[in-house]
């Protein structure tokens, strides 16, 4: 995460083609359009490049008013970015004193062609490393799971799991010698790769639990194997979650000739788990004080920014570098074991003061605990 006035954070979503991501963005900057969006969220979602704003929304309106799925894209490597507005301000005082006074989500989305099949030439090739290289700043990486594909291997998920599994595998190391330098390992890397079921709607029955259940059993060993990839490709792999956190995602109920956008599950929590997961897990790595001082220091780019807003919270978390062995072990637990009290009392008196960035962030944190007891995530204690 870049830090200026604005808090830049980057999501990364990797899936194969046809598993919906053009689909989940549309949704996802569609609904934020909706009237009395912002006044429930307390914020604005702006794309910052107007067009792409205007396409997408258009999708989604394609699929609220007349039922129609956006256009395939095929190879459109695209980087959106958007911009979370306020809707009364900052609080003045609070603001000139904050590290930041908004938020900008940064949403990668990777070619699905380019895990199905080989590259056409030298040319697609150099692309393929540049878009990865683009998102390799990312904290938060969704795995979609194609929930259409597992209902087509009914009784036999593992055909799907295991092949989609490995092709991701087996991409990322066809990248390895061209993503590091001099073979030296990435310190900056998308370190929490989430399992996300996509298109979620179509399973109903099958809540986080299941869903992981489902993935463990019938494809343990490929999880395994991306994650030994993953860590070849990094720095201090202790510092790296590989289908540990699961959560299930759905653009709208799909039926037949009628899509009913107003039903969507986990793209609210695409914010809060690109600004609050990272927050929680880096600073627990950290707190191990097993993971190498470059790496931690990276970990902690984004935890301190966002710890001062929530200050009282969070209190006792290192800000300088310097600090971090003294002070962080004894207060990651309230990262964890206390966050949902704690959360709950910041926001309320956040709202009451005006002071609406902290408002929203920890808003940020009650979403994710409530996801958890909705089954519709699941954080790793680890």
């Amino acid at each position: 995460m870049e830090l200026s006035r604005a808090l830049e954070q980057h999501i990364a979503v990797l899936g194969e083609s046809g598993s919906g991501k053009t689909v989940l963005v549309s949704a996802f900057y569609g609904a934020a359009q909706e009237p009395g969006w912002a006044n429930q969220k307390q914020f604005h979602l702006l794309a910052d490049r107007v067009g792409e704003g205007n396409k997408l929304h258009q999708n989604y309106l394609g699929m609220k008013n007349s039922d129609r799925l956006p256009a395939t894209t095929r190879f459109a490597a695209t980087s959106y970015s958007f911009s979370i507005k306020l809707m009364h301000g900052a609080a003045s005082k609070a603001a000139a004193a904050q590290p930041f006074q908004a938020l900008r989500l940064v949403w990668h989305d990777y070619p699905g062609e380019w895990f199905d099949g080989d590259v056409s030439g030298p040319e697609e090739a150099r692309r393929r490393v540049d878009t990865f290289r683009e998102l390799l700043g990312s904290d938060v990486a969704l795995l979609l799971v194609d929930g259409q594909r597992l209902l087509d291997n009914v009784g036999e998920e593992e055909r799907y799991l295991k092949a989609l599994l490995t092709n991701v595998g087996n991409n990322l190391l066809s990248l390895k010698d061209e993503l590091l330098d001099d073979g030296k390992p990435l310190v900056e890397f998308p370190r929490i790769w989430l399992l996300a079921l996509s298109k979620a709607d179509l399973l109903p029955d099958l809540d986080v639990i299941g869903f992981r259940d489902l993935v463990v059993e019938k494809a343990a060993g490929e999880i395994d194997h991306l994650r030994s990839v993953i860590a070849g490709l990094v720095e201090d792999s202790d510092a790296l979650s590989v289908g540990e956190d699961i959560l299930l995602l759905s653009s709208a109920r799909f039926e037949a000739g009628r899509i009913e956008v107003g039903e969507r599950v986990g793209l609210d929590l695409v914010l809060p788990l690109a600004a609050m997961l990272p927050l929680e897990r880096h600073a627990r790595w950290v707190a191990r004080q097993n993971v190498q001082s470059k790496v931690a220091e990276n970990l902690l780019q984004g935890v301190g920014p966002i710890q001062e807003v929530l200050s009282g919270v969070l209190s006792g978390l290192p800000g300088p570098f310097g600090k971090l062995w003294k002070l962080v072990g004894p207060n990651v637990n309230l990262l964890t074991d206390w966050a949902t009290e704690r959360l709950r009392e910041a926001n309320a008196e956040a709202s009451a003061k005006g002071d609406h960035l902290r408002a929203v962030l920890s808003r940020f944190g009650i979403d994710l605990d409530d996801a958890e007891r909705d089954r519709v995530l699941m954080r790793s204690l680890r």
